[in-house]
């Protein structure tokens, strides 16, 4: 039989017993939860998820900690200024060509030094202000520069020995009322062409031109020549009136320079190459039967415009007739006028070297480094046209049809062309980007971008 030797008693608490974290922290704990502890195996579970979720924090907080100290070390590079020049009035815009930096003012223009920032002349005759400034190297430290002020009026000049020449006003008219807007001009690469986008009271055409770069350049030589001359021919003097030269010695210089400038400002006016009009409407045939369409058709390899169709103006005014009625519900009322296709008053233009795209006979001599065409596309029109830039003199006058025509799916909004004008990027209403190789002549990648976005430009990097 068993029996106990000592009596039953209650074993005191022991310290290791306590919750002491419980019972610190009781105000912390749930009240619904304050009588519904876990059981054992449960509790270290939830200890051991408890202890995951802290060093996950930890890891999470080590590694933004990282982050902030790199980019603490990372910070982008500050560039100061490291010179800087003065100018008379407000600064509106500025072009480089290669050692010189042409700035269009409030009032004239200024031309300042690369090298040391220093100005070498000021133009202001005019006393009118510039708003756009493009300029390229003719060679021999002569520039090329189109100016146009805030009139819309395009001021064509010549720097040669810090001077500005001016050449040609390109839309000086006599009668005011005929007066045209000047909205793009741009320049070539080289300088050998020069592209302005015009706009009278009621239309828009683009006028292209040759620049005389070797006539201005043998012009400037001799003229530099004679005013060398000229300024001897005034330092000879009679020995009789030393005094009176000596005195009239400032003047006569500055009226040699004056009059050096005067002469050296005769140089060879542009030569009107193109004049691009935006394309017509498409109305209804005029041609009686399918022979006097094809004629009208130079050579059937190519696309055009649209304009020699066979179908008739009743066919398509009943072909909308019956769209109309079709899809009555569907249409929003919208006032007639809004319905007329409008004359576009804008185009975007770029200068493309020779390639494949634009085929010129054998008599004519292209150089690789000499524009030989433009492109041009009008706002809200679906076609890319090019015109080739062969000196042809019934071309200027006249409306010409376009070389090549590139017609796409959707009305092309903005284009741009890359650094070594090989490349040629379109963008259409439909958010579609495609990128052109110019030399070879097809597409190289068609990009859609979400149709509720819209492309404003394109750049290439």
């Amino acid at each position: 039989v068993y029996s106990r030797r000592h009596p039953l008693e209650i074993p005191p608490p022991s310290e290791k017993d306590w919750l002491k974290d419980q019972e610190e922290n009781f105000f912390l704990q749930d009240p619904e939860r304050k009588r519904a502890a876990l059981p054992q195996p449960f509790r270290m579970v939830n200890k051991l998820v408890m202890l995951v979720f802290e060093n996950a924090m930890e890891i999470i907080e080590r590694r933004e900690m990282l982050q902030e100290a790199q980019k603490l070390k990372s910070q982008p590079t500050k560039c100061f200024p490291a010179a800087e020049f003065q100018v008379t009035g407000r600064a509106n815009c500025l072009a480089v060509s290669e050692t010189c930096i042409f700035v269009g003012l409030s009032v004239g223009l200024a031309a300042f030094r690369v090298s040391d920032c220093k100005e070498l002349s000021a133009w202001d005759a005019a006393s009118t202000e510039i708003c756009a400034v493009r300029a390229s190297q003719l060679g021999n430290g002569r520039h090329v520069l189109l100016a146009v002020d805030e009139m819309g009026l395009v001021w064509l000049f010549c720097f040669h020995k810090e001077s500005f020449l001016l050449v040609k006003i390109l839309n000086e008219v006599e009668d005011i009322r005929m007066q045209s807007t000047c909205v793009e001009v741009v320049l070539s690469p080289g300088g050998d062409y020069t592209g302005v986008l015009l706009q009278g009271n009621t239309k828009a055409w683009l006028e292209i031109y040759q620049l005389p770069k070797e006539s201005w350049l043998k012009e400037m030589e001799k003229n530099s020549g004679a005013a060398t001359g000229l300024v001897c021919g005034e330092r000879r003097s009679s020995w009789t009136s030393v005094v009176q030269n000596i005195l009239r010695l400032p003047f006569s210089l500055q009226e040699s320079h004056v009059s050096a400038n005067n002469a050296a400002a005769k140089l060879s006016l542009p030569v009107l190459l193109l004049k691009v009009k935006p394309p017509k409407p498409i109305t209804g045939s005029s041609f009686k039967s399918p022979l006097d369409a094809l004629k009208e058709v130079d050579d059937d390899s190519m696309l055009g415009l649209g304009y020699n169709h066979l179908i008739k103006a009743s066919q398509w005014e009943l072909h909308e007739a019956i769209f109309c009625r079709t899809y009555k519900e569907y249409l929003k009322v919208v006032d007639e006028a809004e319905c007329k296709e409008k004359t576009p008053r804008h185009a975007t233009f770029h200068f493309i070297l020779p390639s494949w795209i634009l085929q010129v006979g054998p008599a004519i001599k292209v150089q690789p480094d000499v524009a030989a065409g433009i492109s041009v596309h009008w706002d809200g029109r679906h076609n890319l046209c090019f015109y080739s830039l062969h000196p042809l003199k019934e071309r200027a006058e006249s409306d010409p049809n376009p070389d090549v025509v590139w017609p796409c799916a959707a009305p092309i909004v903005c284009s741009a062309v890359s650094f070594c004008s090989r490349y040629l990027a379109l963008a259409c209403e439909d958010a579609a980007v495609a990128i052109w190789d110019k030399h070879l002549g097809y597409p190289l990648s068609v990009t859609a971008i979400p149709e509720e976005r819209r492309i404003r430009s394109l750049h290439f990097l």
